[in-house]
């Protein structure tokens, strides 16, 4: 089949041939019409961390179930389908707690196994879901990852109608899926962005107010902050904090290593909270909300074989919403 497939890592995708891939014991080949970018797709071309080689990236995707492996119930060929990337053994304890991102065997498609920039992709049938009605090809592609991460978060974080959210760095897949999740649970938005476009957009989209990165405070009192960015706004997201609020994150994009003070956290009585994917219950949920309407952000869709412009576009953080490939 045709790929995008990484040699090594640190490294440079190429797009060329692999063999097609055989579903096994309960298992299912799935036709991709679309796939979506993450910055996992950056991430894993710079060894961070370095995948098994050789690589095919893409955590999200959506198509046609193609072929079924032995043992297979409730899926059958010719179905449209969503890929949940979260992966996990199915069967432990934690699995059958409903906590499945803290598995022991925790992956993520497109990273621990092959994923979805190609022609093909297989994968265990429990990662598969009937597609959305309604929803286009390019929409289903693109919430797995990013809107199954933001609702994880905010559902961790406890947002409750009324309250007021505070979401950093808007304009990236999980930021946005976290303003449009966060009016939708009824909560009172407020965002930040170092980009005026970002911002605009935001506000049009339902948030009360939008402010730049990187302006030294943000006058907001905030329930709940929803942070992946890191070092930059670190500091200013936990004096973004109401007393008693919760500051939520997924991931340091802009830095990993962060300073904390220890009095302004006992005495304002913060929540730090560490969140990572979702689980199957989750990403059902998700997957209803979406089916229900849910807007679904799509920055642009570009052919698979302009998978590098994409990626360039996705490195310079150009985009608002989700980077779809169609295949």
């Amino acid at each position: 089949m045709r790929a995008w497939i990484l040699d090594e890592s640190p490294g440079a995708y190429r797009h060329g041939e692999v063999a097609e891939p055989v579903p096994g014991d309960d298992e299912v080949r799935v036709r991709l019409v679309a796939s979506a970018l993450n910055h996992m797709d950056l991430w894993v071309a710079r060894g961070l961390p370095k995948p098994d080689l050789p690589h095919v990236p893409g955590a999200d995707g959506a198509g046609v179930v193609e072929a079924v492996g032995p043992g297979v119930e409730g899926v059958a060929e010719g179905d449209e389908v969503v890929l949940n990337p979260s992966l996990a053994c199915g069967g432990c304890a934690r699995c059958l707690g409903g906590q499945s991102p803290l598995c022991r065997s925790f992956g993520i498609l497109g990273e621990h196994r092959w994923g979805a920039h190609a022609e093909l992709v297989v994968v265990p049938a429990r990662q598969v879901q009937p597609r959305p009605l309604g929803c286009s090809w390019e929409e289903c592609a693109a919430y797995g990852l990013c809107g199954l991460t933001a609702w994880r978060m905010l559902r961790r974080a406890r947002l409750a109608a009324g309250e007021t959210l505070l979401v950093v760095g808007v304009g990236g897949g999980v930021s946005s899926f976290g303003l449009l999740l966060g009016l939708h649970l009824g909560a009172r938005v407020v965002v930040t962005s170092r980009n005026a476009a970002k911002r605009a957009q935001a506000l049009e989209r339902g948030a009360t107010e939008a402010y730049d990165s990187g302006d030294d405070r943000w006058p907001v009192q905030a329930d709940v902050v929803l942070e992946n960015v890191g070092q930059p706004t670190w500091d200013k997201s936990l004096r973004a904090l109401a007393p008693g609020g919760r500051l939520v994150t997924c991931g340091g994009t802009a830095g990993p290593t962060v300073q904390l003070s220890l009095p302004r956290l006992f005495f304002k009585q913060h929540e730090l909270i560490g969140s990572t994917m979702g689980s199957y219950a989750e990403f059902d949920e998700v997957t209803a909300l979406v089916a229900g309407g849910l807007s679904v952000p799509v920055d642009s869709t570009l052919a698979l074989d302009r998978f590098p412009e994409a990626l360039a576009r996705l490195d310079a953080g150009a985009q608002l919403g989700k980077i779809v490939l169609r295949h």
